[in-house]
């Protein structure tokens, strides 16, 4: 090789990352890195491995290109068998191999120890089926985890909720730790979604996956989650971050009727008020029949929020509590509009409405006080006119409450209540309806 051609070898190997800048490599390994670099690009593998072999034993510490072709080489190399024995052998090189590159370049800025062990660990599980529970990859993708957090990829993310939960369901006293991985990895893909990123519109289907594997896992049950956060959350009244991931879990996997989430949920309330924190106390007051303490905690959780969605459901919840247990159908129907405008695709809170409707009496005449069902009817129709999903429940409803419509024989004597006349329902609803 010409010395002219040879500096543009070094040249260009240096720009793309490939020479260590402190190596002073051999021409005959620029030679043969030269070689597998243009082979490997043009998927010529077999005219690859030779060159590479050469450059990988005689200079490992200058070359990038060795790891970051090599890792093709090998997966070509164990693509092109399917002798189990042969398999081991190159998944044990390809492991060397990667320790050789946290040897050599796991200062890499880019790609730096974590990363790699991230991507060993993947390769690991790819490439050994006999192992069951893959130990050692778990600690490799803990470790890569730990340091990149949200910039790991969904293959390291994915793969070591699997691996945790393969190991609790072997060993069930790791209950603790699978969960506490779930919610780690979980808070990862919540913050690669919230960045906005390329990598975003990925997050629903990896976060599927991992949501799947915990239902699945059998450590989703609240019971469960107690007997492990019980003594965690006690010891921890004043620390507002492991508070709010045992109220945040508590709420993903719907346990939010559980003491413990509760004891959380009023810590972590008393040192950072939340809505979330919030409405873990309304929740827990309410099933303690302390409707008074509910509503506090409802209004202040709503004050607190800033997602329409959730208003609309502390609405909903303070309207269901003034209705019926408070009995006091005005403000239970204020909140429900409340509800309405935060929500406007919900149907239930104009359902609700139709039930302190129908559970009134304005009048002391009995034949006006059914005058009630035709505005409750109004509500289920404008119910299910808004959404669909609650059309079912409607229905049953519409039907129930016609039964009671003023007959023909009681509105004889009520000519007010003549069919089709516009009549206004009084007392406390004082809404207008059409006398049918």
């Amino acid at each position: 090789m010409n010395k002219k051609k040879l500096l543009i070898i070094i040249s260009a190997a240096m720009t793309m990352g490939y020479v260590a800048a402190q190596t002073a490599a051999s021409e005959e390994c620029l030679r043969n890195i030269s070689m597998f670099t243009e082979s490997v690009k043009n998927k010529q593998f077999v005219d690859a491995v030779e060159p590479w072999e050469a450059a990988y034993a005689e200079c490992p510490e200058s070359h990038l290109a060795i790891y970051q072709q090599g890792v093709k080489i090998f997966e070509w190399k164990l693509s092109q068998t399917k002798d189990a024995k042969e398999i081991a052998q190159l998944r044990d090189r390809l492991m060397e191999l990667y320790d050789n590159r946290i040897k050599y370049f796991g200062s890499n800025t880019k790609y730096p120890t974590s990363w790699i062990l991230g991507e060993k660990a993947v390769d690991y599980i790819k490439y050994s089926p006999e192992d069951k529970l893959k130990e050692n990859a778990y600690q490799w993708l803990e470790t890569s985890i730990k340091d990149r957090k949200d910039k790991s990829s969904f293959a390291v993310l994915q793969n070591f909720v699997l691996l945790s939960m393969n190991i609790y369901k072997a060993r069930p006293e790791t209950a603790e730790k699978f969960i506490s991985d779930y919610m780690m990895v979980s808070e990862c893909l919540d913050n690669i979604a919230a960045q906005g990123g390329k990598l975003a519109p990925y997050v629903p289907a990896s976060k599927d996956y991992v949501d799947h594997l915990f239902v699945s896992s059998g450590a989703a049950d609240c019971a469960t989650m107690d007997n492990i956060f019980r003594d965690k959350v006690a010891a921890n009244q004043e620390n507002i971050t492991v508070l709010n991931q045992v109220c945040g879990f508590y709420e993903k996997m719907n346990c939010k009727e559980s003491e413990v989430y509760f004891s959380a949920s009023i810590a972590a309330h008393k040192i950072s008020p939340s809505a979330k924190s919030a409405a873990g106390c309304a929740a827990m007051t309410f099933k303690n029949k302390d409707f008074e303490g509910a509503i506090k905690y409802f209004e202040e959780a709503c004050a607190l929020s800033d997602n329409d969605k959730d208003k609309a459901n502390y609405e909903y919840m303070l309207a269901y509590i003034y209705y019926s247990e408070i009995k006091n159908y005005p403000v239970a129907r204020s909140h429900a509009r409340k509800s309405a405008e935060y929500d406007p695709t919900s149907g239930r809170a104009s359902i609700l409405v139709a039930h302190m409707y129908a559970a009134s009496k304005p009048y002391d005449d009995a034949v006006l006080n059914k005058t009630v069902y035709w505005v409750a009817v109004d509500e289920l129709r404008r119910a299910k006119q808004i959404d669909p999903t609650c059309e079912e429940e409607a229905n049953k409803y519409i039907s129930l409450y016609s039964r009671h419509f003023p007959t023909n024989e009681e509105i004889f004597f009520q000519p007010e209540l003549g069919q089709g006349k516009s009549f206004t329902v009084g007392g406390w609803i004082g809404v207008s309806t059409t006398c049918r």
